[in-house]
C-alpha cells in the first residue's frame, strides 16, 4: 500500500475516533466533567510516558525541558488544552453535542483569524468573505440559542490558541503531549485525591466496569494523537485540512440521530451559513495552493 494512502487511512481513523468521542464520554457518567478531565490527564500521563520510552524519544524530551522558551509555550498549551478538553466533556454530558460540533466546524476559521490578529498574516478576498459569513452565522445562532454559543466558541478559540502555541514551539507530538500532561497532572491528581477524601469520587463507587472505563481515558487520548502524527508525515496539509471536517460532521450527526438534540429552523440556517463559509474557505485554500504550485513549477522551468 502506498505511503500516502496509508497516511489518509491513519488520518481518517484519527478524526473518526475524535468524532465518536461523545459516545465514550457519556459512558463515564455519573462522573462529572471535571472529574473525567482529571482522570484523563492522569491516565494520559502514564500512557504518554510509556509511549515516550517505547518510541525512544526520552532524549528529545529531556532537551525540551532545558529550552525555557519552548517550556513556557508548552505550559501555556497545556492550560489551554485543559480548557478545551473540559469544555468538550461538559458540553457532551450536558446535552450540547451539536454545539460542540459547531466549535470544531468554525475552528479552521478561528485559526485563520488568530493568524491575522496575532501573527499579522493577511487574508485574501475570499477568505474575508468566508469570515464575514461565519460572523453572521454566529450572530444567527446567538439569536437562536438566546445566548452566544459559549461552548462552541470556547472549543474553537481554545483549540486555535493551542495550535498557535504548538506551532511556535515546534515540538514533536509525543514529547509535547507528555510535557503537557506532566504540567497538568499535579492539579488533576490533587483534585482526584480531594474527591476521594470527601467521598465525592465516582471512581470505584460505581462498579469495576466504571473504574476501568476511567482508566482507559489515557489510551483514548493517545491513540488518535498517534494516528494523526502518523498521518501528518505521510500526507499533505491540504489533505489533513479536508479530513478535519470528519470529526465535527460525525459529532453533528450523533447529536441529531443518537442524542436527539433539538434543531429548529433558525439553527439550521446558522449551521448552513457556517458550512457555506467553510466551503468558500476550503475552495479558496485549494485554489491558492494550485496557484503556488504552478508558480513554483514555472520558476523551476525558467
Amino acid at each position: 500500500m502506498p505511503d500516502s494512502r496509508r497516511g489518509l487511512i491513519f488520518g481518517a481513523l484519527a478524526y473518526v475516533l475524535w468524532g465518536t468521542f461523545p459516545l465514550y464520554w457519556t459512558l463515564l457518567e455519573p462522573s462529572g466533567a471535571i472529574e473525567i478531565l482529571a482522570h484523563r490527564i492522569v491516565w494520559s500521563l502514564l500512557t504518554m510516558t510509556l509511549i515516550l520510552v517505547l518510541t525512544r524519544r526520552v532524549g528529545q524530551f529531556t532537551a525540551l525541558t532545558r529550552d525555557r522558551r519552548k517550556l513556557l509555550l508548552i505550559t501555556g498549551a497545556a492550560v489551554v488544552i485543559s480548557l478545551n478538553w473540559g469544555g468538550y466533556i461538559w458540553g457532551v454530558n450536558n446535552g450540547r453535542v451539536v454545539e460542540t460540533s459547531l466549535g470544531y466546524f468554525i475552528n479552521p476559521l478561528v485559526t485563520v483569524l488568530m493568524g491575522v490578529l496575532v501573527l499579522g498574516e493577511r487574508l485574501r478576498r475570499l477568505q474575508w468573505t468566508a469570515m464575514g459569513i461565519a460572523f453572521v452565522a454566529v450572530a444567527v445562532l446567538t439569536i437562536d440559542y438566546g445566548r452566544p454559543p459559549w461552548v462552541a466558541l470556547l472549543l474553537a478559540f481554545s483549540f486555535g490558541t493551542y495550535g498557535l502555541l504548538k506551532k511556535q514551539a515546534g515540538v514533536g507530538a509525543v514529547e509535547s503531549i507528555t510535557l503537557e500532561t506532566i504540567v497538568l497532572a499535579p492539579v488533576a491528581a490533587a483534585y482526584i485525591a480531594w474527591l476521594i477524601a470527601t467521598g465525592h469520587s465516582s471512581f470505584g463507587n460505581h462498579g469495576t466496569g466504571h473504574a476501568l472505563l476511567l482508566t482507559t481515558t489515557g489510551v483514548i487520548t493517545a491513540v488518535p494523537l498517534m494516528l494523526f502524527g502518523a498521518a501528518a508525515i505521510r500526507v499533505s496539509m491540504v489533505s489533513l485540512g479536508l479530513l478535519q471536517y470528519l470529526a465535527p460532521t460525525i459529532q453533528f450527526a450523533l447529536g441529531l440521530l443518537v442524542f436527539h438534540e433539538a434543531m429548529p429552523a433558525s439553527r439550521w440556517i446558522g449551521f448552513g451559513l457556517v458550512w457555506v463559509a467553510l466551503v468558500l474557505f476550503t475552495v479558496e485554500a485549494l485554489n491558492h495552493r494550485r496557484r503556488q504550485l504552478r508558480l513554483i513549477a514555472h520558476a523551476s522551468a525558467a
